[in-house]
């Protein structure tokens, strides 16, 4: 059996820039960071025991006979481009929910694709894990996604990620003095809104008002820059951070009417008269995950304002995408 830990991720500035359709004009970036919740995918061949051949157990548990007959399409592409032909059992479990954006989906990918190398006994580079999971979502599966999270995921860490015309892609570590970045971690905040959405169907209509939307993903690429400038310097504080994310959610919500809706519009007021001086809707928008930056001081103010949500600690992490139990068999 084979069992990855892949880690979820947050995206600070630049969500938005790293979409095909703009990089290949513009260049992007990102600067994000993996956080200590992650997406488990164990792997074994299954003995010919049984009915089935295979076997996928994730919300929904699938026991078919031949690949094609697999409908979660992720796993269906992935197994597809392996070429699997003995039988096959696939379990994922996460520590947190899907569509939430947190970069599940990707991260997911990147697990499998991690497991199944590993299954035949090859170690993969985070920049190959990050390329074949890019490959499976933009190209296979032919969804609107991005670039960031399948590179997010792969390397781990708190990271710079640049992505040029040509689609290549540079990974800079930020790097941050022990006690300034523990601070920065002891100040965000993250909850759950309780709601779930397709990431997907929001980036479509994103895509669409492209033109619309020059000026401000210009400025939300730009964003990064200034976001590492706090970061590295010594002098500025913190709170610039929030402030930042909070300029950037302004942005974010002119780029499609789906990123906020009333209930979003109310959980991020509530937590700005209580104490945060920025924050955002993770992912594409429109539900999900919520982060906010805040002084400590002001945290047990912000939970008790917003107590009709999950609110969930976490850490950053430095790791990505690993193997956690090896015992192949081959597949």
């Amino acid at each position: 059996m084979i069992i990855s830990k892949t880690p979820f991720r947050i995206s600070f500035f630049g969500g938005g820039t790293d979409y095909p359709n703009w990089v290949e004009r513009y260049g992007g970036g990102v600067i994000s960071t993996t956080i200590n919740k992650y997406c488990y995918i164990s792997v074994r061949n299954l003995p010919p025991f049984f009915e089935h051949k295979h076997r996928i157990v994730y919300s929904a548990i699938e026991n078919v006979k031949k690949i094609s007959e697999i409908k979660h399409p992720a796993v269906n592409a992935i197994l597809t481009k392996f070429n699997v032909d003995k039988g096959i059992e696939i379990h994922h479990d996460g520590d947190l929910p899907a569509r939430s954006g947190l970069g599940s989906s990707s991260s997911f990918c990147v697990g499998l694709i991690n497991s199944l190398y590993a299954m035949n006994g090859q170690s993969m580079s985070p920049q190959k894990l990050a390329d074949e999971a890019i490959h499976t979502e933009q190209v296979l599966l032919n969804e609107t996604v991005g670039f960031q999270d399948q590179i997010a995921t792969a390397y781990g860490g708190l990271n710079k990620i640049n992505f040029y015309k040509d689609s290549s892609y540079s990974v800079e570590p930020v790097i941050l003095e022990n006690q300034r970045k523990k601070n920065l971690e002891d100040n965000l905040l993250l909850f759950f809104t309780g709601f779930s959405r397709i990431a997907s169907d929001i980036a479509k209509s994103q895509d669409k008002n492209l033109e619309n939307n020059t000026s401000n993903l210009h400025t939300m690429s730009q964003m990064t820059d200034e976001a590492e400038s706090i970061l590295n310097s010594t002098n500025r504080n913190l709170k610039d951070f929030g402030r930042l994310l909070h300029e950037g959610w302004i942005l974010k919500k002119s780029l499609s009417n789906s990123i906020t809706n009333e209930n979003i519009d109310d959980i991020y007021d509530t937590a700005i008269s209580s104490g945060a001086e920025g924050g955002k809707v993770l992912g594409a928008g429109g539900g999900g995950f919520m982060l906010f930056y805040a002084e400590k001081k002001y945290h047990a103010a912000i939970k008790k304002a917003l107590n009709k949500l999950v609110h969930v600690p976490f850490n950053f992490e430095n790791l990505g995408s690993k193997i956690v139990v090896y015992n192949p068999s081959g597949l």
